[in-house]
C-alpha cells in the first residue's frame, strides 16, 4: 500500500510541474511572448551573477574554515615535495577555473538576449581552437612530469641504511614485521599461513626468521630522519596502505610484493605539540574497500625521535618464534612423565 502511495505522489508532483508550465505558457502568450522571454532572460541572468558570487564566498568560508584542520603539515620528506606539487596544482588549475568561471557567468549576464540583440552565430576559428588546445596540454604534460617524479621517486630503491618493515593486510588488521638483530627477514610461504601458529606463513628453516619480531595490532614504529622501507603485502584481498600524514599511498595485493619508502621528518611528540592534541597518533588506513569491517582497518605509526628508544621498543618485543614455541612449564612436564611403580612384597 506505501508503495501504491508512493508511486501516486510522485505522479501528482510531475502533473503539478506540468501544469504550472502550461499556465506560465499560457500567462506568456496573454502577455506577449517576446516580453516575457526578454524578463526571463533579465531574471536568470542576475540569478547566474548572485550565484557565481554566492559560490565563490562559499569556496572562500570552506577554505578558512578547514585550513590547516584535515591533514596539518606533511611528516615526511617526499611529502614535502607532494604538498608542493598539490599547490601548484591547485593554484594553475584555480587559475584557470576562476577566469572560465568568471567569464562564462559574465558573459551570460553581460549578453543576455533583448529584444535589440540577437545572436551571433560564430562556428569555428581554427587559431582559437589551437591556442585553446595547446596552452592546456602542455600545461597538463607538465604537471604530470611533476607527478610522475614524486611518483618514481616514491618507488624507487630505498637508501641503503633505510630501515625495512613488513606490513601485510588481513581482513581486517594490519600485521607489521620486523628483522631482528640480524637485520633481515625471514622467507614466507603462503602455504604454511596458520591463525594459529603462524600468521604470515613464516619458513621455519629459515634461520633468519627465528628472531623476526611480528607486531599484530598494526603498530609500525620508525626513527626521525631514517628511512623506512615498507614491504607491502596481503593475505586475502586487496587492501591498501594509506598514509595521510605521510602523504602516501600503495596497493596491498595478494600474491604481488609492493614497496615505497619515505623519510620521516616529524615526529610523534613533536606532532602532539604541533597539533595541540596530546592524544594524537599517526594512523595507517586502508584505502581500499575490503569488506565489511573495512571501517575498522586501522594501524598506528609512532615516530621515534631518537635511535635509541626505537632500539629501547625492540628489546622489550619477543620473536614470533619463540612466542608461539613456548616450551612447556617444569608442572606440565612432570605430567607427561610416566613412572611404573613396583610393590615389592616380601615372604616369611
Amino acid at each position: 500500500m506505501s508503495g501504491f502511495i508512493s508511486i501516486a505522489l510522485v505522479a501528482l508532483v510531475f502533473i503539478i510541474i506540468y501544469q504550472i508550465g502550461k499556465a506560465s505558457e499560457y500567462a506568456g502568450v496573454l502577455r506577449g511572448e517576446e516580453k516575457v522571454k526578454v524578463q526571463t532572460n533579465r531574471t536568470i541572468a542576475w540569478l547566474l551573477l548572485a550565484f557565481f558570487i554566492l559560490g565563490l564566498y562559499g569556496l572562500w568560508e570552506c577554505n578558512e574554515m578547514f585550513k590547516g584542520r584535515v591533514l596539518n603539515i606533511s611528516a615526511s620528506e617526499q611529502g614535502i615535495e607532494y604538498d608542493r606539487m598539490f599547490n601548484l596544482t591547485l593554484l594553475v588549475t584555480g587559475v584557470v577555473f576562476f577566469a572560465t568561471q568568471a567569464a562564462l557567468f559574465w558573459f551570460a549576464f553581460k549578453y543576455q538576449s533583448t529584444e535589440k540583440r540577437t545572436s551571433f552565430f560564430y562556428p569555428h576559428n581554427n587559431k582559437l581552437e589551437i591556442i585553446w588546445t595547446t596552452i592546456p596540454a602542455i600545461a597538463m604534460a607538465i604537471l604530470v612530469a611533476i607527478g610522475l617524479r614524486a611518483w618514481f621517486n616514491m618507488t624507487s630503491e630505498a637508501p641503503k641504511d633505510a630501515q625495512v618493515v613488513e606490513i601485510v593486510g588481513k581482513q581486517f588488521n594490519w600485521l607489521v614485521r620486523y628483522p631482528g638483530r640480524d637485520g633481515v627477514l625471514g622467507k614466507r610461504d603462503f602455504r604454511k599461513i596458520s591463525d594459529a601458529d603462524n600468521i604470515l606463513g613464516l619458513d621455519w628453516t629459515d634461520k633468519d626468521n627465528m628472531d623476526d619480531v611480528i607486531v599484530q595490532n598494526g603498530e609500525l614504529h620508525c626513527v626521525l630522519g631514517k628511512p623506512i622501507k615498507l614491504i607491502i603485502g596481503s593475505r586475502d584481498v586487496i587492501h591498501d596502505v594509506g598514509l595521510a600524514h605521510f602523504r602516501m599511498k600503495m596497493d596491498a595485493v595478494p600474491g604481488i610484493v609492493t614497496t615505497l619508502w619515505f623519510t620521516p621528518v616529524v615526529s610523534t611528540e613533536k606532532m602532539k605539540q604541533i597539533t595541540g592534541n596530546p592524544n594524537f597518533v599517526y594512523e595507517i588506513s586502508c584505502d581500499q574497500m575490503c569488506g565489511k569491517g573495512h571501517y575498522s582497518m586501522r594501524g598506528t605509526i609512532i615516530v621515534h625521535e631518537t635511535q635509541a628508544q626505537y632500539d629501547a621498543w625492540m628489546l622489550m618485543q619477543q620473536s614470533y618464534y619463540s612466542s608461539v614455541h613456548k616450551p612447556a612449564a617444569p608442572e606440565e612436564q612432570k605430567k607427561e612423565v610416566k613412572t611404573d611403580t613396583v610393590k615389592v612384597v616380601t615372604m616369611k
